[in-house]
């Protein structure tokens, strides 16, 4: 399984903030859309990954303030990232390494997705999941020899 198959799943809405914004607004997106990340592009390129962790840094570093920060100054600046051809294997590996909860996507420069340590394991389960119904399946319906069932007769 590959991350394109993950994108195929999860769609194509990104959520991206300008390095110049003030975290205040940031966090105000992420409020209310619910997630956990944000792109950081600029000119459109990826810049950085702005996510909760990153936050709640700055909040504390900050005496429990947000203030006038900007994005910049808080974001992971070389966030991993995959392309869609990545195995799921090595991305968990990958995420697993760094503690990274967030993926961006990359087709070269072109951002196409953002993917979560969720979606990976979701991702996971769900084939391993199917393999075993398949597998049970399988046995099931495991061909029975016409002669195995009966002993062989003693002389």
């Amino acid at each position: 399984m590959k991350v394109v198959d993950i994108l195929r799943v999860k769609g194509g809405t990104l959520f991206t903030v300008s390095p110049d914004e003030p975290l205040k607004e940031s966090l105000a997106i992420m409020a209310e859309r619910d997630i956990g990340s944000l792109v950081v592009m600029e000119h459109g390129e990826l810049v950085g990954m702005l996510t909760f962790r990153e936050v709640i840094q700055a909040v504390v570093k900050n005496g429990g303030e947000v203030g006038a920060t900007i994005v910049r100054t808080v974001m992971d600046d070389h966030p991993l990232t995959c392309t869609p051809e990545t195995e799921i294997d090595e991305v968990r590996r990958m995420m697993l390494g760094r503690h990274a909860r967030y993926m961006p996507v990359m087709n070269g420069r072109t951002l196409m997705g953002v993917i979560s340590f969720y979606d990976v394991a979701k991702a996971v389960v769900d084939s391993q999941d199917f393999e075993n119904r398949m597998l049970k399946a399988y046995i099931r319906d495991w061909p029975v020899e016409e002669n195995a069932a009966e002993p062989e007769p003693k002389l």
